[in-house]
């Protein structure tokens, strides 16, 4: 036993002590758009054809046809990485941030044009501070395995969300909020709405990852996997696919009224 606690002593502290950090250089992140940079986009290939969720829109002005408005949603973004392999003049760049998550659907669409102002903060009073000591979370997966593994690992030693306060649960009925992974396929349609129905009140729900924000690649299909937000009132949207462990935990301190900082 002595043995056993000298070695665990050698091996240092595996958590890290730094939240929500940006990630590593060699990592490729998601999507930015520079609105300084002018576009280009007949010479990069087509956005709207090379990106595979069809998460970018390139419009043309009848007064200006050479100055086209690059609109990328992020919320639809898988972070493939084809449009910034792409793009030529550096528009669309790499955003190593972990701190992506939102209270705003609108406040995911990234744009050239640098119109984008955040919108105001929907949370009301009455739950901004409700959840600020400890937060009860419920996940529920509706086809998504990879947004799974990373709430798994936002829980391991490293990242360790419970320093936070921030446990998972397994009834509905013991959680402040339900987390969604997945694009929601309508299988799932009736057992998420009873498990935000036992949920009791206040409640939060938050769309974990692109599937859950949008449907992703699976939108727009005979499943009608098409996000979460036609189904349930979103509070929180984390972009990803999948999202950092960082990212989910700052959407759920986020969630606590609590920042990052």
């Amino acid at each position: 036993m002595i043995e056993l606690i000298a070695y665990l002593c050698k091996q240092g502290l595996a958590t890290q002590k730094k939240i929500c950090p940006e990630l590593d250089q060699a990592a490729l992140g998601l999507p930015a758009i520079d609105p300084l940079k002018p576009c280009l986009a007949d010479e990069c290939n087509n956005y709207e054809q090379i990106c595979p969720t069809n998460a970018i829109e390139v419009k043309y002005e009848d007064a200006d046809k050479f100055k086209p408005e690059v609109r990328l949603d992020l919320g639809a973004c898988i972070g493939c990485g084809l449009c910034i392999a792409n793009c030529s003049n550096g528009l669309i760049t790499r955003n190593l941030s972990t701190q992506n998550a939102t209270r705003n659907r609108e406040d995911l669409i990234l744009s050239s044009a640098g119109t984008q102002t955040k919108s105001a903060d929907k949370n009301t009073n009455s739950t901004k501070n409700m959840f600020k000591k400890s937060l009860a979370v419920r996940v529920v997966s509706t086809g998504c395995s990879a947004c799974d593994l990373e709430i798994g690992a936002a829980a391991n030693p490293i990242f360790d969300m419970e320093r936070f306060g921030i446990q998972v649960v397994a009834s509905p009925r013991m959680a402040d909020a339900l987390v969604v992974t997945g694009p929601v396929g309508k299988g799932m349609h009736k057992a998420l709405i009873q498990t935000y129905e036992a949920m009791p009140e206040p409640r939060l729900v938050i769309a974990c990852g692109t599937c859950a924000i949008s449907g992703g690649i699976h939108r727009g299909g005979y499943a009608e996997a098409n996000g979460l937000a036609a189904l349930l009132p979103v509070d929180i949207f984390i972009p990803g696919c999948p999202p950092h462990p960082w990212s989910i935990i700052n959407a759920l301190m986020m969630a606590m009224g609590r920042s990052a900082q």
